[in-house]
């Protein structure tokens, strides 16, 4: 066999269309293209997103159905960018398949993503959410009855160093140097600045402090325990199906009791979009807990499964009309639906953080302001939805789950090969029949049990 080489570089002139590469395209982005073509999803989008592209030529623009094709590659790729998107769309045969694009098309540029997303508005992008709940709906996996609540927080696109206070304007170094000259310091070096900065008390207070590159980013402190400028993300989560009902977007300041009006009502106002069941139920963690959430949730007709904290021997003489809803909302937790829901809300909210952030790539956030990140997050929700859409009808709600799909059938086959050999060594150890040799597992088995009945 002779030494292939290298070939030369250069670009023919001319060239076949027959001879281009062609892509079957992956199974999971054409069955997934054919739901949406079958629900009439371009069209929707077009109708949806006709107020925000000029009637006349202009700048070359990105179709509504491309544009949000791409944002759904992000989340089933789990791309963080839209710079890697770009490069997604460029580089893989499959995905340009999903999304229109011929082989004589060049990807959509990332700021051409960019520039589209900044157009086209929030209420477009709710209206693709809704759209998707809508076939959920028609499927029988979004009920609404039973809705949990939870929390978590995005890592900012903004560096805790780049904070300015909000009086002065002055940087962190800026204030420290300030400091430091204060007690006595006329020239500080570095290392001095830094140990006056551990000794002191901090006090990093988002009152006093800002980054003025995205001001909604606020001061907080992570999971990890890392103090980071952050976003704080809100769930409302079916716990019949584990369909999402609802995101919303708030400071990462914000407390739980505060924003969980905001997310509930959103959510109510999905349902109601779609034509889904009222909820009647919320359940949520003891972070949610509080007398006047509960008398909210009682006045907007809600039963409330909120777990609560050790606050010790509570006195209602100051606020009479709480102790009703705290002590049902205790009987409601502490009996047998109670903690069912408690575990499943467990199970099905952590899911959609784990799915639309962690593998979705959206954990920390390219994106500045809330407004932008808003209509990520949105399309990422529907994204999930529609994996729930896709899981009842191939059995696989990600591109990746059908790379594992055989893997649970090999942990089968080898699981049970290791209880054939087991069975024909003790086979052969009553019996007396040698134990055959391993050259199939079952079919080996096959050999031992007839030899024995002989």
């Amino acid at each position: 066999m002779a030494m292939g080489k290298r070939k030369s570089e250069q670009a023919p002139l001319w060239i076949s269309t027959t001879e281009l590469p062609v892509s079957p395209g992956h199974p999971f982005y054409m069955r997934l293209n054919e739901v949406l073509d079958a629900a009439g999803f371009d069209r929707f989008v077009q109708d949806q997103c006709r107020p925000f592209y000029a009637p006349v030529m202009g700048r070359p623009s990105l179709a509504p159905g491309r544009y949000f094709r791409l944002l759904l590659v992000g989340y089933f790729e789990g791309l963080d960018s839209e710079r890697g998107i770009a490069w997604r769309a460029a580089d893989s045969l499959a995905v340009r398949h999903f999304l229109g694009l011929g082989l004589d098309e060049a990807a959509p540029d990332h700021s051409t993503i960019s520039r589209t997303r900044r157009l086209i508005d929030i209420e477009a992008h709710q209206a693709v959410f809704t759209w998707v709940q809508e076939r959920l709906v028609d499927a029988q996996l979004l009920r609404g009855k039973t809705i949990a609540v939870d929390a978590t927080t995005l890592e900012a696109n903004a560096a805790m160093r780049s904070i300015v206070r909000r009086d002065t304007g002055e940087s962190y170094q800026q204030f420290l140097t300030r400091l430091a000259t204060a007690s006595g310091l006329k020239t500080p070096t570095r290392e001095a600045l830094a140990r006056l900065d551990r000794r002191r008390k901090k006090r990093t207070a988002n009152a006093e402090w800002v980054n003025p590159s995205d001001p909604d980013a606020k001061i907080t402190q992570m999971k990890d325990g890392r103090t980071h400028l952050a976003h704080k993300v809100e769930h409302a989560v079916d716990l019949d199906t584990g369909a999402l009902v609802a995101v919303t977007l708030h400071g990462a300041d914000v407390g739980d009791t505060t924003s969980l009006l905001a997310t509930t009502l959103t959510a109510a106002e999905q349902l109601t979009a779609v034509r889904a069941s009222a909820p009647t139920a919320l359940i949520g963690d003891r972070g949610y807990h509080s007398n006047d959430t509960l008398l909210t949730l009682r006045a907007l007709g809600l039963r409330s499964y909120l777990a609560e904290p050790d606050r010790g021997r509570r006195c209602w003489t100051k606020e009479p009309e709480a102790q009703q809803p705290v002590y049902g909302n205790r009987r409601r937790v502490g009996g047998p639906r109670g903690k069912r829901l408690m575990r499943r809300r467990g199970e099905y909210v952590e899911r959609t953080f784990a799915h639309v952030y962690d593998t979705g790539g959206l954990r920390r956030v390219h994106l500045r302001g809330h407004p932008n990140i808003l209509k990520r997050l949105i399309v990422h929700a529907g994204a999930f939805n529609l994996g729930l859409l896709m899981r009842h009808a191939i059995g696989r709600g990600t591109p990746r789950g059908l790379q594992g799909r055989r893997r649970p059938c090999f942990a089968l086959w080898a699981t049970l090969s290791t209880l054939v050999a087991a069975l024909a060594t003790t086979l052969a150890r009553y019996t007396g029949v040698p134990r055959p040799r391993s050259h199939g597992g079952i079919s080996s088995f096959s050999l031992a049990v007839a030899g024995s009945q002989q």
